[in-house]
């Protein structure tokens, strides 16, 4: 039959099928089949024996084909294990498409969904972003000229918009689902996630306006959904749920866990004493009462997590909370979770598919809380829920989820080749700085890759199709660019110049960041580059060869060795020159030793040291030497300005004298000789008569007095 329908619930603690037969009313239930696992190969919603899951699919299967017929594909959903939510939007310019269909909102949703995985390949929510498949999406909303909408279809504008939950599981977990169906003899037509299964089942859209928080509490995982003001608004999960309580009993009373499951169930019954037998053979028989006391602080643990969950969805309590799911049968849980979340006990119930929308022929057998997700799963497998198709690329299987107009940038995508790598991108460039001024060199181009779509050359626009081979060969990147100085820079003629009545040749000046570098020197990144000619003498000399060097003389002064430094002496072109002179092409240059240096120079001071007195003298104050400088240079009277050749003796003493009116006369440039012949000269010191060898002092006030005799 065609348009049979066949979903399976893969939990934790047992699998549930489902086949319904498609009405022009929506979905008719006509068979269900339910098996438990046989040992715990599933583990907080992740399959942990593939093998032992294959086998109880397949029972279930073949339970189901004895009263439907062959089961070829099936539709299931995953547990939101390390489940990862995305927020994504997408626009449509729609100004020239008349009235919107269902396509175009189709169209939207898989804009917006590719937009979540480009957002998850980039916003370092997962380690590894092209491991995570795309599990399902919830609409949010639409909008139509940046005005909120329900729906599109039949409407006209010039943008739609849409806003969506995209929800994300990584690789393992769907993995392990396929492996374990694909061993049952089964292939996925349709998966989602199961919070959106039981959401659809449970909480219909016209129900969403409410803040109602929907908690599947399995064995293994409790998944979480939120509405608000008419849509989904989050999903999450909690990795803990039933098993934890049996956990809790199996260990509180040394029982197998099988044991403890059995017993757990009981807890609800109205029998007064439960009886089991612990794994030391001992039996044991308690009320139900006891056992819930027992576990009670494990049920508030839950609680809390399934709380915190809710409350970081939803950023407070909801009005509301449905519990479904076999774990939602815990005692005390709805009391609990109520006082956690601060509300009413009335607000958190648990709720069975007593009826739901679009789904007849429910029987009482699946009216329990654990029905509503598969019921929830089936009604998606008559809807639009994601689809898988097969592709390789470099030789690894892919599933993509068919959302529509796959093309081959979907498939690289997938396998986490970034298609910017197929063009091969252009070596990086390097900048150096030549006499002052920058220069960029680029790198070498880049080699282009190639696609190959089942052998044939491919281009990423190309669709992409069930069972398609891609191979892909990267672009090979091209290379920073390691040139050669005289590669890069020009280099300028050698002059020639004269020295000393002899031609030179004169050749540029080139460094590399201040070292002296050769024309095959290889350049880097940032590299200074100087290349010039010599400019002044001092850098033509060096060019040449000629040392650049002061002459070292020594003398003995006083008994000991001295010695003394003279610089050559430079002509340019017959003029005087220092080694900053600038020198050009053809340029005659001399230079000969330095002048000796003067006596005054080698023993230090140039002219005779000046400790004076002050006299007045005839009403001018003139100063008067009171130290005396004795100076010989190779045992001859010598003074302070006179040249001393290399190797000169020099001796000098220098000593105080008690000075005269003599003195002070010669000090004030007094010349007797130019008096009148004949004149008198009477000296007054202080007031007093004194001669010419009478002393003087600091201070003294003389006077001559000039008069005919």
């Amino acid at each position: 039959m065609n348009n049979l329908l066949f979903a399976l619930d893969i939990g934790t603690r047992s699998v549930v099928g489902l086949v319904g037969e498609k009405t022009p009313n929506g979905i008719r239930l006509i068979a269900s089949e339910r098996e438990e696992h046989r040992t715990r190969s599933m583990l907080d919603g992740q399959i942990h024996d593939v093998p032992e899951v294959a086998a109880v699919l397949a029972n279930v299967k073949t339970a189901l084909e004895q009263k439907c017929g062959p089961l070829r594909q099936v539709s299931i959903a995953a547990a939101g294990r390390a489940l990862c939510t995305i927020k994504a939007a997408a626009l449509l310019d729609t100004a020239s498409r008349g009235a919107l269909t269902r396509d175009d909102e189709a169209a939207l949703e898989l804009a917006a969904i590719q937009s979540a995985q480009q957002q998850l390949a980039s916003s370092g929510a997962a380690q590894d972003p092209t491991g995570y498949y795309c599990v399902g999406y919830s609409v949010v909303g639409f909008s139509l000229d940046d005005a909120p909408i329900k729906t599109l279809v039949g409407q006209r504008g010039k943008t739609a918009g849409i806003e969506i939950i995209a929800t994300f599981l990584p690789r393992p977990v769907i993995d392990s689902l396929q492996s374990a169906v694909e061993k049952a003899g089964l292939e996925i037509a349709t998966l989602t996630l199961e919070p959106i299964a039981a959401i659809n089942a449970l909480i219909p859209a016209t129900m969403r306006h409410l803040n109602l928080a929907l908690v599947d509490v399995g064995a293994g995982t409790s998944d979480v959904a939120v509405t608000k003001n008419g849509s989904v608004i989050g999903y999450g999960m909690v990795p803990f749920a039933g098993d934890e309580i049996t956990e809790a009993i199996s260990q509180r009373h040394l029982l197998d866990f099988n044991v403890a499951e059995t017993l757990k169930r009981q807890l609800g019954s109205k029998a007064k004493k439960l009886c089991f037998q612990d794994v030391l053979g001992i039996v044991h028989k308690v009320t139900p009462q006891e056992i819930i006391t027992a576990i009670t602080p494990n049920v508030a643990d839950l609680a809390g997590a399934i709380a915190m969950q809710i409350i970081a969805l939803n950023g407070g309590p909801p009005q509301a909370v449905l519990l479904v799911g076999g774990g939602s049968l815990t005692p005390l849980l709805p009391e609990l979770l109520a006082q956690t979340l601060d509300l009413p006990p009335s607000r958190v119930a648990v709720r069975r598919p007593d009826t739901i929308e679009g789904i007849t022929g429910i029987p009482a057998s699946l009216s329990a809380p654990d029905a509503v997700t598969p019921l929830g799963i089936l009604k998606l497998a008559g809807s639009s829920s994601l689809t898988f198709i097969q592709a390789v690329v470099n030789e690894r299987a892919l599933r993509l989820f068919n959302l529509g107009k796959l093309t081959v940038a979907d498939a690289l995508l997938a396998a986490g080749i970034d298609v910017r790598s197929l063009h091969g991108r252009p070596g990086l460039g390097i900048t150096v700085t030549i006499n002052g001024h920058k220069k960029f060199i680029a790198g070498t181009h880049g080699r282009p890759g190639t696609i190959l779509l089942n052998d044939c050359p491919a281009k990423l626009t190309d669709p992409l199709h069930d069972g398609d081979i891609i191979r892909v060969t990267k672009g090979i990147d091209g290379l920073a660019p390691c040139p050669a100085l005289r590669e890069v820079v020009e280099l300028p003629q050698a002059i020639i110049v004269s020295i000393n009545g002899k031609n030179a040749v004169i050749a540029p000046i080139i460094t590399v960041n201040g070292t002296p570098a050769a024309t095959e020197t290889l350049l880097q990144d940032r590299d200074q580059i100087v290349c010039r000619l010599p400019e002044t003498l001092g850098e033509v000399l060096t060019a040449a060869g000629c040392k650049d060097e002061p002459v070292t003389l020594s003398y003995i002064v006083n008994g000991s060795e001295r010695s003394y430094t003279v610089w050559p002496q430079y002509l340019v072109n017959g003029k005087a020159a220092t080694a900053k002179s600038p020198v050009a092409a053809n340029d005659s240059i001399a230079f000969a030793p330095g002048i000796f240096p003067t006596a005054g120079e080698i023993v230090g001071f140039a002219e005779q040291p000046a400790e004076v007195i002050k006299v007045d003298f005839n009403g001018t104050t003139c100063t008067v030497p009171v130290c005396r400088l004795a100076l010989t240079v190779n045992g001859q009277p010598a003074a302070l300005s006179d040249t001393v050749l290399n190797g000169g003796v020099i001796e000098y003493n220098l000593y105080k004298i008690q000075p005269t009116v003599s003195d002070t006369l010669l000090a004030a440039d007094f010349d007797p000789r130019a008096l009148p012949p004949g004149s008198r000269v009477d000296i007054l010191l202080n007031g007093v008569a004194a001669e010419y060898t009478s002393p003087v002092k600091n201070g003294d006030r003389l006077k001559l007095v000039i008069s005919k005799s």
